[in-house]
């Protein structure tokens, strides 16, 4: 991989200002650079990837490990106490159920919103959706008491007639997940199909020849193959789009469906599918600096697109504030003691550091973004993202903490203390991400070669 650092600021010039991608780029460049670290490995300095493929490696096998302990042992050796039931475990779920939907949301309302910057990003950030989604329907799985009975969620034939329980939001979590995972893999594939055949066409030895050969299902770029092909790719991101907002919706469901103060409001389900782009959209820009410099892929993932992608950043950190200032004021005009009472402890009791730097991380550092020159230093973007994945965890985590531990009753308050199993499977689960991450660059194209061609062809304005 590259040795080149994250860029710097780059003053934008007459061509950046009007273009989407730099001119003069050809067909054949954009073939080029996107496809030699798949079909030219030998040309290309490998040992970054490899450092961090046995690092992931290493961090996935933690997962193994503490899941393993974790089935072994119950969920005892988590931090979860008779009062904190959730923690870790469903705050990781939300966590990445967020960023796996922000991927597909991203690349099809972008689709469907005709901005043609995404050509650049929407490939990894639909792989992003596959791995996250993945790793979230682990977390709800590995929380059971039983987790080796997970297929009790599914209303299989048996004996004892035993149907689940429809009224239940781990039923709704669990038919969510799943039908997103098999739609977000169809939406992938299919739109990874032309590049397959062009890396067919471009490959040097009959192995790889085979391989893409085999996977493009005969694709031959025909007027017919590209006419189903569109109708296609719009039409299932026109399903997409509800297909992810009810998905979040349901995880908001699933808090905001309870009786408990903080959890029982109407402004969850929109707050949670706002989140979730936000955080997503944050985990785009973190993959897509790395894929820029990893890859040398200045020309197609340009500065142009971070500018873009931290305007939009900024509007959900706006958005993001309002829902925690509704919050505020609705549990004050609504007058209940229970919610004043959890109001109070989120800015007062025993988590409310915590609850500060959540506020500076997804309201305040983004602010930075008004400034020009911030969103253009894909180094000040990428750093201002992960704060914000930082903060939307945290979030995530508080939302489980400052309820459960400060319920109705004062005598069943108690506090959340995570313990070395919670730490082990949250950085595992990040070590795991990574890991299949770096496989699908390794193994398919990470940038949409045939839709930066369409672009450079319509010469879209920015």
């Amino acid at each position: 991989m590259s040795s080149l650092a994250l860029d710097r600021v780059e003053t934008p010039s007459a061509d950046t200002e009007r273009w989407i991608l730099p001119a003069g780029q050809s067909d054949e460049a954009i073939n080029r650079i996107v496809s030699a670290p798949l079909l030219q490995p030998h040309k290309w300095t490998w040992r970054v990837w490899w450092i961090a493929f046995a690092v992931s490696g290493a961090m996935t096998l933690m997962m193994i490990v503490s899941a393993s302990w974790l089935l072994i042992r119950g969920v005892g050796v988590w931090g979860n106490n008779t009062t904190v039931v959730w923690g870790f475990g469903i705050a990781n779920y939300v966590w990445w159920i967020g960023i796996g939907n922000a991927g597909t949301l991203i690349s099809s309302m972008l689709l469907l919103m005709r901005q043609s910057w995404r050509a650049s990003i929407n490939r990894f950030a639909e792989a992003m959706t596959l791995f996250a989604a993945t790793i979230a329907g682990l977390f709800p799985i590995l929380h059971l008491g039983r987790p080796l009975y997970f297929y009790w969620l599914t209303p299989y034939p048996n004996t004892m007639l035993l149907w689940p329980q429809w009224r239940s939001a781990l039923i709704w979590d669990f038919w969510a997940i799943l039908s997103y995972i098999l739609f977000s893999i169809v939406f992938w594939y299919v739109g990874l199909i032309p590049d397959l055949a062009t890396l067919r066409d471009r490959a040097r030895s009959a192995l790889p020849r085979k391989i893409y050969g085999a996977f493009a299902l005969g694709w031959r770029g025909s007027a017919r193959h590209w006419y189903f092909y569109n109708i296609y790719h719009k039409a299932m991101a026109a399903l997409a789009v509800p297909l992810v907002v009810s998905l979040h919706s349901v995880v908001g469901l699933d808090f905001a469906a309870s009786l408990m103060p903080g959890w029982a409001e109407t402004i969850f389900p929109p707050y949670f599918v706002v989140g979730a782009m936000y955080s997503g959209f944050a985990m785009v820009v973190v993959l897509a600096a790395l894929v820029r410099w990893g890859f040398r892929m200045q020309p197609i993932i340009t500065v142009n697109h971070f500018d873009a992608m931290a305007k939009i950043m900024l509007m959900a950190a706006i958005v993001m504030g309002l829902s925690y200032a509704t919050e505020w004021f609705d549990a004050w005009y609504g007058g209940d003691h229970a919610e004043r009472s959890m109001l109070t402890f989120m800015f007062t009791g025993s988590y409310s550091p915590i609850y500060f730097i959540m506020l500076f991380c997804n309201v305040l550092a983004p602010q930075a973004f008004w400034l020009a020159a911030i969103r253009r230093s894909v180094t000040a973007v990428f750093v201002i993202a992960v704060i914000i994945n930082v903060g939307m965890w945290l979030e995530r985590l508080l939302i489980i903490l400052n309820t459960l531990s400060h319920t109705h009753l004062p005598s069943m308050r108690h506090l959340f203390f995570p313990t070395i199993w919670d730490w082990t499977l949250l950085f595992g689960s990040l070590g795991f991400f990574a890991f299949m991450f770096l496989i699908f660059v390794r193994l398919v194209p990470s940038v949409s070669m045939h839709e930066v061609r369409h672009v450079l062809h319509e010469g879209v304005h920015r």
